[in-house]
């Protein structure tokens, strides 16, 4: 009996590899075409669209969207993106063209402009809103320009003192921003700047201005210490080094963004040993018996955490989801997808929460996994810009919603990092 073959970049199954020169294939074009138009009726026929492709393609390798079949595309990634939990909310993506010849200076003036749409402006500040902006298209022969970042919005990692200052997971992308120039306040939220690079020329700094991250301090409902700790995360989790890919055609840059679930930063970006690791700081305070596992001194510190993350994003007004209302809204996402005749796919290691996980209702369920497209793929030079090696990933904070959303951000294990296509990735029924 031959084994199971697990689809591709899923688990232990590599990634497709990808080249900015490769030609489009002409089937996943005309998939892409007969799928969208099929769910778009306003479109008109396809068969006119199909052959007018085939010509584009035929003549210069690659084709150009109209502006529904990127929209619609780059929901249908969303939608097919089978390690976000989020997914219930495809239909609401803002899409931003951005495909016209941009200078990095444009680009940075985009990207700075994604931040702020979807942060929210005045009274709206913080009603945070799922947003794409999708910039030029990879064409044979022609550079890409890539953000060596993996989210537009990271915390600098500094070595002080035999110590780390800061987040340890970007120590690499730190060290790269220092010696391009860039100057940290030393701080462990220090914001980092966007590296930015286009072809083989030299990669830019851009620094965000602080008036277009919203961060948010947090505390706790019932222990004022918790204040002192000086803790505080911003509030828009946005995916940046992740290729889109509709139809055949590549996005190599196209930032996307949502809202966090708290367990993301809760559970994960604050708690993990090999990031801000506070877990034993918090059980401290406490005063909790640490010397021994079974007083579960971990779970209890991991559950003030949370509820301190929660608190503090209401109190704010900061738009945020907890792992239980996004678990019931994940089944419903589900069960529309099948009334709709399409298989809703799912990774079950990213799906499930990190916190809390048995007494969720995702928990309790097996999924199908797919190689679907459109979809979102974390490329091996993406991965090595991150980590230095192809085979070592961090697991992205966002699908445009709870993730991405998420979205969880820390470190995952090794048979699970292969496939990082994160927060958009390929559904699986």
């Amino acid at each position: 009996m031959t084994a199971a073959v697990p689809p591709v970049g899923y688990r232990d199954a590599p990634l497709p590899g990808w080249a900015p020169d490769i030609p489009v294939d002409e089937g996943e074009a005309e998939e892409f075409l007969r799928a969208c138009y099929s769910e778009v009726p306003k479109l008109g026929p396809v068969e006119p669209r199909i052959n007018a492709v085939r010509e584009q393609i035929s003549a210069i390798g690659t084709y150009t969207h109209t502006k529904m079949e990127l929209i619609h595309g780059a929901r249908m990634a969303w939608r097919n993106a089978s390690r976000c939990i989020g997914r219930v909310y495809w239909r609401s993506l803002v899409v931003l063209d951005r495909r016209s010849p941009r200078t990095p200076e444009q680009l940075f003036k985009d990207l700075v402009f994604h931040l702020e749409a979807a942060t929210g402006d005045g009274d709206r500040r913080g009603n945070l809103r799922p947003i794409i902006s999708i910039f030029g298209q990879a064409v044979p022969g022609r550079p890409i320009t890539r953000i060596w970042n993996d989210q537009l919005i990271r915390y600098a990692g500094h070595d002080k003192d035999g110590g780390i200052v800061g987040d340890p997971r970007n120590l690499k992308l730190t060290r790269q921003a220092t010696e391009l120039g860039w100057q940290g306040k030393g701080s462990a939220f220090d914001l980092l700047p966007l590296i930015m690079q286009t072809g083989h020329a030299e990669p830019q700094l851009f620094e965000l201005p602080e008036t277009a991250v919203l961060e948010v301090p947090l505390a706790h409902p019932d222990l004022p210490w918790f204040a002192e700790l000086g803790l505080r995360w911003h509030a828009v989790p946005a995916i940046s080094n992740m290729r889109l890919s509709i139809g055949g055609v590549s996005y190599p840059l196209a930032p996307f963004s949502g809202w966090y679930m708290g367990t993301e930063i809760g559970a994960r970006n604050l708690a993990d040993a090999s990031r801000y690791n506070q877990i034993p700081v918090i059980a401290q305070r406490m005063g909790l018996d640490t010397a021994k596992e079974s007083t579960l001194w971990r779970d209890r510190a991991l559950l003030e955490l949370n509820r301190a993350v929660l608190w503090s994003f209401e109190k704010a007004g900061v738009r945020m989801t907890d792992h239980h209302t996004e678990s019931r809204l994940f089944l419903t996402h589900v069960e529309r997808e099948l009334r709709a005749g399409r298989p809703a796919p799912a990774d079950w290691t990213w799906i499930v929460p990190p916190m809390s996980g048995g007494i969720t209702p995702v928990f309790h369920q097996y999924y199908a996994e797919a190689d679907l497209r459109p979809n979102f793929y974390l490329d091996e030079q993406a991965q090595e810009l991150i980590t230095g090696s192809g085979d070592e990933v961090a697991r992205p904070g966002v699908c445009p919603v709870a993730h991405v959303a998420h979205t969880s951000e820390a470190e995952v294990p090794q048979q699970q990092r292969r496939s990082i296509r994160a927060l958009l990735d390929r559904r699986r029924v």
